[in-house]
């Protein structure tokens, strides 16, 4: 067999497995959603077409509208902020507001509640301080899940906007002055049109994981719906073909979403290429602004901080003591050493450090395969191969969990179907397809960014192409591994939507084991774990960013 033979029947198979994942999973629930046990019907799609289904979706997509323009209302003030003025403490500060981008959605909602919920530390506060008999406010509906959300999504819009910011070229701004324009001028017509591309991403990015949301709307939802929690609660009720409608209605939201908001993508060709010096940042002259500009910034730093202490300092609460002050009366370090102590506490810890590495190891291997058929090799139907990678970023994770449910609790070989509902493979399969499309995106882009002309050389002194991997092609791309690793591995660590759905007793990850802690009122366990879930997700970002970086 001759190696392009060889290459093609590689890339055949890896299209296989990625259809087997990804795509028949999702047509399987297409299907279930249509088919009673009489035969093909239409009662599930009328059963859906109720008022109460049709509120649950339109939540989830008014959630998802608004929380793009509250994140954008704070993400890129403080991107114009920290990227175009110089003033004391800047840089500090412009790498702590983006500390929440380490909080597992879990974990960012229950300091949330620790900190804002009716009997948090604020609520208790002015409680005690106006002599109230009732907490001042219910953190519950809507205005909570858009509260949870605007803290949690902002760091997209000032990420992708500083990083806009960095790479506008100096001599267009230079050139708008000498025209004439204003500052305000220069702002509407010159930079906000050249950061459509790095807005549009944000927006997307920001719908998208709003519209998947699943933590904010399960804990402080009360009786307000989305379609995400519509389909849990539907399937645990046992009507398993009304969430199969449930499910597609979402995909299909997910989908139109997507092709709609790609729009801002297209207008890259606005943004051009880098061709002179990044703008140089505007040093505050006046002591006074000076001044106020560092007070700001860390006024705002501390504000968006406060969760992350708040659970740390709630994680030294010993079981009962903490009730209606506004500070707990006592602390201890015990609620740490019980999830080392007690087999039942650490058995979530080692549940979620092994699903989680094997998940990203599986997504790595079969971002890297992709990589080498697709972009180095090109074989026939590597766009179709990328486009697989893709799409589960698309689709919600509740509806990749049904999927999944849907496709792995039948036993048919023949169909491509194997038991694996209620074994310890099904939450590290789940993971691994989730986890595909932030591996090969970071994968594909290091591979694009290789020369070619290396493994022409490698091949003139003789080497093999195992060898000029493992030699040449690996190595250079090791910070787009550890890149891509390190966020799927944090993804998966802190991952709850997807547990919920398909977890065991002896596969409990973290998150299911937080949740249980808060239903048995044991909040500084449930606090640890979130402050472990907190600190294993930024040491590993700052290890992939570390060992990215010494290349």
């Amino acid at each position: 067999m001759t190696r392009i033979r060889r290459v093609e029947l590689l890339g055949g198979v890896l299209l296989l497995l990625l259809i087997w994942l990804i795509v028949y999973p999702l047509i399987l629930v297409l299907i279930e959603g249509f088919r009673g046990p009489q035969g093909w019907t239409l009662d599930f799609v009328r059963s859906f077409l109720q008022p109460h289904e049709a509120s649950a979706l339109w939540g989830s997509v008014w959630i998802s509208l608004v929380s793009v323009l509250l994140a954008a209302m704070v993400g890129i003030p403080l991107a114009f902020l920290f990227g175009r003025y110089d003033f004391p403490g800047r840089k500090i500060l412009g790498w702590l507001v983006a500390l929440p981008a380490v909080l597992p959605p879990l974990v960012g909602v229950i300091a949330f509640l620790f900190l804002y919920g009716e009997s948090g530390f604020v609520s208790l506060m002015i409680q005690r301080l106006l002599g109230l008999e009732q907490p001042p406010w219910m953190l519950q509906g809507a205005g909570a899940i858009l509260l949870v959300h605007a803290y949690s999504m902002y760091v997209y819009f000032y990420l992708f906007t500083r990083a806009g910011l960095a790479s506008l070229d100096a001599s267009v701004l230079e050139a708008a002055a000498s025209l004439g324009a204003g500052r305000w001028r220069t702002l509407r017509r010159v930079v906000l049109p050249l950061l459509y591309p790095s807005l549009g991403g944000a927006a997307l990015l920001t719908f998208m994981t709003s519209l998947a949301s699943f933590s904010a709307p399960y804990i402080f939802g009360g009786g307000f719906r989305v379609m995400t929690t519509q389909i849990v609660a539907t399937r645990l009720n046992g009507d398993d073909e009304l969430a199969m409608i449930e499910t597609v209605s979402l995909t299909m939201v997910a989908l139109i979403a997507l092709w709609m908001l790609r729009g801002p993508r297209r207008l890259d060709s606005l943004a051009g290429g880098r061709k002179g010096m990044a703008p140089v940042r505007v040093r505050v002259q006046r002591r006074g602004v000076r001044l106020a500009l560092a007070l700001l910034g860390w006024g705002l730093a501390v504000l968006l901080l406060l969760p992350h202490l708040t659970l740390l300092l709630v994680s030294f609460v010993p079981l009962g003591t903490w009730t209606t002050e506004p500070l707990p009366p006592a602390y201890t370090w015990r609620n740490y050493l019980t999830l080392l102590e007690d087999p039942v506490r650490a058995r979530p810890l080692f549940n979620s450090l092994w699903l989680a590495s094997a998940s990203t190891v599986a997504a790595v291997a079969i971002a890297l395969a992709a990589g080498i058929l697709s972009v180095r090799s090109r074989v026939p139907g590597r766009g179709l191969i990328e486009g697989l990678l893709a799409l589960p970023w698309a689709v919600p994770g509740t509806v990749f969990a049904i999927a999944l449910a849907t496709a792995f609790s039948v036993r048919a070989p023949l169909a491509g179907r194997f038991v694996l509902v209620g074994t310890l493979w099904i939450l590290p399969l789940a993971y691994l397809v989730r986890n595909l499309p932030i591996t090969s995106r970071a994968v594909l882009a290091g591979f694009r960014a290789l020369d070619p002309s290396l493994d022409e050389a490698a091949a003139t002194l003789g080497a093999g192409r195992w060898r000029t991997l493992r030699q040449v092609t690996l190595p250079l791309l090791r910070p787009a591994l550890l890149a891509g690793a390190s966020l799927a591995f944090v993804t998966a660590f802190g991952d709850f939507v997807t547990s919920i759905m398909l977890y065991t007793y002896d596969t409990r990850p973290i998150s299911l084991e937080i949740l249980s802690s808060l239903r048995q009122s044991d909040v500084g366990v449930a606090a640890a774990y979130g402050v472990v879930l907190m600190a294993v997700s930024a040491a590993v970002f700052a290890l992939g960013a570390d060992q990215g970086s010494g290349g």
